[in-house]
């Protein structure tokens, strides 16, 4: 963590939204005239599309059932935490692109399941953004936590979470419900060791919570619309929160802790918007007074 060279890190399991998050921080950065770097978590999977196959089977042959992108050991995490200290201490580092569709093969020139070169960070930036499943991460070998200045979880409840990513999944890589299924039970076990662990670590929660039927995500014709469920906000440390004017401006929410606040679904970007508006803005005013 530094004043001069700070850190935002947005953590959350595939499927959770997480990118979503990513746009609103983005207009933040436009309106606010902020010079972000950014850096995807899946920049940092060990290994490519193919070789991942290849090392799941190897796996599975030596009675390892649970080998998944969750795992630390499918990514180059000592690597991440590498580019954290260098952002931290002088404001350079780098990173690369996991190829994911013909569209980005087009941008990038490699075929899809690939990664793009790694590329150093332009030379003057406000702040560093990271967006992935490890932002917030801590193992016996690394803590991500202990670099990043600002960090939000992004957490659906388990079955909106598995809902999202079966018909994302299922649209955009052509996976059926059996195969998403299986990824699920895959990444079971990492997904309680290690993405758990990071949201009692974050600064900001925010959990979407689907006000209709979601007992079996696995046959759900859609996904719960954001008219359809409700945001709870919690708050590792309330002080200096001002939680009257949230309440003002953001309707018909209220507070169901002294900590959290819950909001209708459809004013999620409204919430984000004042409530991290102010906490970007602190953040570059530091750097500015470091510099």
């Amino acid at each position: 963590m530094t004043a001069k060279h700070p850190i935002i890190a947005i953590t959350g399991s595939s499927g959770a939204g997480t990118t979503s998050v990513k746009n609103t921080f983005d207009q933040i950065f436009r309106r606010e005239h902020v010079k972000a770097v950014y850096i995807e978590g899946d920049a940092f999977h060990r290994y490519d599309r193919e070789a991942m196959k290849k090392k799941i089977a190897e796996e599975d042959a030596a009675g390892n059932k649970h080998f998944s992108h969750f795992s630390p050991e499918a990514n180059i995490l000592e690597k991440l935490q590498e580019v954290f200290e260098d952002y931290g201490r002088k404001g350079r580092g780098e990173s690369r692109h996991y190829i994911h569709d013909a569209e980005e093969a087009k941008i990038y020139g490699s075929p899809p399941g690939t990664f793009s070169d790694w590329q150093p960070f332009a030379d003057e930036s406000d702040l560093m953004f990271y967006e992935g499943l490890h932002g917030c991460v801590k193992t016996d070998t690394v803590d991500l936590a202990a670099h990043a200045d600002l960090k939000i979880g992004v957490v659906p409840v388990i079955n909106l979470e598995w809902i999202q990513k079966i018909h994302r999944d299922k649209a955009t890589r052509g996976y059926s419900t059996e195969a998403v299924m299986d990824v699920i039970l895959r990444r079971m076990p990492d997904y309680v060791k290690y993405i758990c662990p990071q949201f009692a670590l974050t600064n900001i929660n925010f959990q979407r919570v689907p006000i209709v039927d979601t007992s079996d995500p696995f046959i759900a014709r859609w996904i719960p619309t954001a008219d359809e469920s409700m945001v709870v906000i919690r708050f590792a440390n309330p002080r200096g929160i001002d939680f009257p004017y949230l309440l003002s401006m953001i309707p018909n929410s209220f507070m169901s802790r002294a900590n959290s606040i819950v909001a209708p679904g459809n004013k999620l970007d409204l919430a984000m918007q004042l409530i991290l508006t102010p906490l970007i803005l602190q953040l570059t005013e530091r750097k500015r007074r470091a510099s």
